[in-house]
């Protein structure tokens, strides 16, 4: 199959372009060049444990030490580290899995699905689809990362089906674009919502934050990414997006679509549905059968948590108030709803539970790469390496580099953040930049970081059906376009900002 993929991308960038311009070739060539030497997802992890391990031994740091004090968080030989880090992602790795599995039962409920299917009746040429699903996708992931990474992928099957000629790689790679762009910007972006509530954010970055001019050792949203600054810059990257989309889109006679690829695509909705058009079992055989049918009880858990989640926010800021488990909580109510009757979110959950392998089994690998660079001095050296060259002109664009770098081996953004934050914000004290725009520009590099390596991938390629090695290509390109702009803006709107 690899080596079948492999001769169509080579033939692909030989066949000459049809409307593909040479953007559309680098394109392809990225691809033709990833569908052949990329590992999938699995052995990017593996290899990646090895290159930290390995710069760690080179930068000097311990393979076997151990601190006195077994409870100390610094100190650790590269192996413990590896250890003590390996569980260090259970909770988020459940989050992240309750996330995908409730997107999905959102997603594929009989209203949502209906709406994705008229929006997927838009575009009506391939080069339309796959720049349509790239605007969709990053709007999504700016108002909630997680739902967007099962939204924008059924989206995009459901594109691929009305568009048979769209290219159903750059679909794909389409699909996952909000998460290498603009999510981190938008109203689920982890930094900015740490950085702004007390509950969040942990005691050593408060106190660095009260340094900068916060003297409540927080920075609101309207410091972050609600600054007219912020949202520009997001703006920008939105615009590139789009733009590098629509000219990125191979030619109809280089697209390899779903049918090429081996991918039956079912409709969301009507016959032949692979998610609402099975015939109803609703035929009650016995009075058990009665309580997967009834509405009755889905309504009431769902009153019951709206009561709860009424009595949560009460008195909060909303969006320093939402994290993981509310929005798991609110997914899972209303995919409840959405499918009304409880065998339909039986069967919603059963359906989505396989898009959450990849998560179970690499996410305990990531969490050993993050203790290593977490639990080690490695990310001290780092930061101060930053610092030595840098001044308040490129102090900016070198923490958008840093922090993309460092998110390729630790790609999570809320945790990665709570280790660099206390020495990210120091150093823009000691060069007199504004604290709540190094938040903007450490997550702008965050998301950036997204687009070259396959972690959050995983749900977008299981519902799509493909390889992370079918979309690198597209999303390296993309990288290339979007995170020059990303520095160019963070560079120059860095003097209009004031503290």
């Amino acid at each position: 199959m690899a080596d079948s993929q492999a001769k169509h991308a080579k033939q692909d960038v030989e066949s000459g372009a049809n409307g593909g311009g040479p953007l559309a070739q680098v394109a392809l060539r990225f691809t033709a060049f990833t569908e052949k030497w990329l590992p999938d997802a699995f052995g990017f992890v593996l290899v990646g444990t090895f290159v930290v391990l390995l710069f760690g031994l080179v930068t000097g740091e311990p393979l076997l030490k151990r601190p006195d004090d077994p409870a100390a968080t610094k100190g650790f030989g590269l192996v413990d580290a590896w250890g003590l880090g390996f569980w260090s992602l259970i909770t988020f790795t459940l989050q992240m899995v309750m996330i995908i599995i409730g997107g999905y039962a959102v997603a594929t409920s009989r209203p949502v699905a209906r709406l994705i299917a008229r929006l997927a009746r838009i575009p009506q040429r391939p080069r339309t689809a796959v720049a349509f699903v790239a605007a969709v996708a990053m709007l999504a992931s700016y108002l909630n990362w997680a739902f967007s990474l099962v939204f924008a992928a059924i989206l995009a099957r459901e594109v691929a089906r009305n568009v048979p000629k769209a290219d159903y790689r750059a679909l794909g790679a389409m699909a996952f674009l909000g998460l290498g762009t603009v999510w981190a910007q938008g109203l689920s972006g982890s930094a900015a919502l740490q950085v702004a509530s007390a509950s969040s954010s942990p005691a050593p970055v408060q106190e660095v934050i009260k340094a900068s001019g916060h003297a409540s050792g927080l920075i609101p949203l309207s410091d972050t990414i609600f600054t007219w600054q912020a949202v520009l810059a997001t703006l920008v990257v939105y615009v590139v997006g789009v733009g590098m989309a629509w000219i990125i889109a191979p030619g109809e006679d280089k697209s390899r679509t779903a049918e090429h690829l081996g991918i039956e695509l079912r409709p969301l909705v009507g016959r032949g549905s692979a998610y609402n058009g099975q015939r109803e079992e609703s035929e009650i055989r016995r009075p058990g059968d009665w309580l997967e049918h009834s509405p009755l009880f889905s309504l009431l858990i769902v009153l019951l948590g709206a009561v709860y989640l009424v009595r949560y926010f009460s008195g909060k800021n909303f969006f320093s108030a939402l994290d993981l488990n509310t929005v798991n909580l609110i997914l899972f109510l209303l995919a409840l709803l959405l499918h009304w009757r409880p065998w339909r979110m039986a069967r919603a959950v059963r359906d989505g539970a396989p898009a959450a392998a990849g998560v179970l089994l690499q996410f305990p690998l990531y969490g050993g790469i993050f203790g290593m660079i977490a639990y080690t001095g490695i990310s001290a050296r780092l930061a101060g390496w930053l610092v030595q060259a840098s001044n308040q002109f490129l102090f900016p664009p070198l923490v958008a580099i840093y922090s993309c770098i460092l998110g390729i081996f630790v790609p999570s953004g809320g945790s990665k953040w709570v280790i660099e934050a206390p020495y990210v914000l120091q150093a823009a004290n000691e060069l007199k930049v504004d604290a709540g725009w190094m938040v903007v520009v450490y997550d702008l590099g965050e998301a950036s970081a997204n687009l070259l390596q396959p972690f959050w991938m995983l749900p977008t390629l299981a519902i799509l059906g493909l390889k992370a090695r079918d979309i690198m290509g597209y999303t390296f390109t993309m990288f290339l376009a979007c995170f020059p702009a990303a520095l160019i803006a963070v560079t120059l709107l860095a003097p209009h900002v004031t503290g």
